[in-house]
């Protein structure tokens, strides 16, 4: 069975870069373009990993993860915060609200695809 991964992105670019990106590893990929919607697609579809970008419209990236962190269902799903507008502290903030790595734009195209399959990899065996 695929590895389901939600993309949390509102800018139509950078999702059809991820999507185009994921597309040959397999898996089964989910997509969100707001905050709400993704903690919407996150309870109903149950991911294996999300890929959060922190500035959404609605709720923001730290927040929707704050929020699922507060829930047993997603203490253990693997978060990977994404920002475009890389600031001084925004890495620091990411992991205080949960995610579990900081990728910033320009995503690199050969970096983000191992650090998923790493993180998908800890998972499991951190399950067993």
């Amino acid at each position: 069975m695929s590895k389901k991964i939600l993309i949390v992105e509102d800018d139509p670019r950078s999702l059809k870069m991820i999507r185009m990106l994921l597309r040959p590893y397999g898996y089964s990929l989910l997509e969100a373009t707001d905050g709400e919607e993704a903690l919407k697609v996150a309870r109903s579809d149950k991911p294996d990993l999300i890929i959060m970008d922190l500035r959404l419209p609605k709720v923001s990236g730290l927040e929707v993860t704050r929020q699922l962190r507060q829930m047993s269902d997603f203490s253990h799903i693997a978060i990977i915060a994404i920002t475009a507008y890389a600031m001084k502290g925004d890495k620091e903030k990411a992991i205080s609200a949960g995610c579990d790595a900081y990728v910033a734009k320009p995503i690199n195209t050969r970096e983000l695809p191992k650090l998923i399959t790493e993180m998908l990899l800890q998972r499991k065996e951190n399950s067993t």
